[in-house]
C-alpha cells in the first residue's frame, strides 16, 4: 500500500524563532505558527496554532529572516512523536518537519532587501503567439 505525507502551510509566526545546536552541532530550531480556518460570513474567523521543527540550514535560514508575526510557507510533513515524563505520563505531540520555507507577501510589499526574489506568475495575454495546426499537420508525440 502507498503512503503519502506532505504537508502545506502558509501561517503567520506566533513567536520570534530561536536557533538551537544539538549535542553533534546540528543547527535546529521550533517554533508556532498561527494559520487561520475557513469560516462563513458571520463567524467569527478562527486559526490553529501548528508546531513546526526545521534542521540545518532551513533551522538557520528562518532564525536570520523571521520573527514574530512576519508571514511564512512552510512544507514538510507530519511527524508524531511520544514521550513519557518522570510522573509515567505519556505525552503525545504532533509537529510538522519542513523541507523547505519561503517567504510570502503580503499586498504593497515587496521581497526582503538582499533577500532572495520571490518569482510572480501571470496568465499569459491572449495577442501569445499561437501557432495553428491544421488537421494534416503531425503531432511531435
Amino acid at each position: 500500500m502507498a503512503s503519502f505525507n506532505l504537508v502545506v502551510l502558509i501561517g503567520n509566526l506566533v513567536a520570534d524563532p530561536e536557533l538551537k545546536t544539538t549535542s553533534t552541532g546540528i543547527s535546529v530550531t521550533s517554533f508556532r505558527i498561527a494559520v487561520s480556518r475557513r469560516y462563513n460570513a458571520g463567524e467569527q474567523q478562527q486559526a490553529d496554532f501548528i508546531n513546526i521543527v526545521c534542521w540545518r540550514k532551513t533551522a538557520e535560514f528562518v532564525t536570520k529572516y523571521f520573527n514574530k508575526g512576519k508571514p511564512i510557507l512552510v512544507r514538510g510533513s507530519l511527524q508524531t512523536r511520544t514521550w513519557t515524563d518522570n510522573n509515567d505520563v505519556k505525552h503525545y505531540e504532533t509537529e510538522v518537519v519542513a523541507d523547505e520555507v519561503t517567504f510570502v507577501e503580503r499586498k504593497g510589499e515587496g521581497p526582503i532587501p538582499g533577500g532572495p526574489a520571490i518569482p510572480t506568475y501571470g496568465t499569459p495575454k491572449a495577442e501569445s503567439s499561437f501557432e495553428e495546426l491544421s488537421a494534416d499537420d503531425e503531432l511531435p508525440f
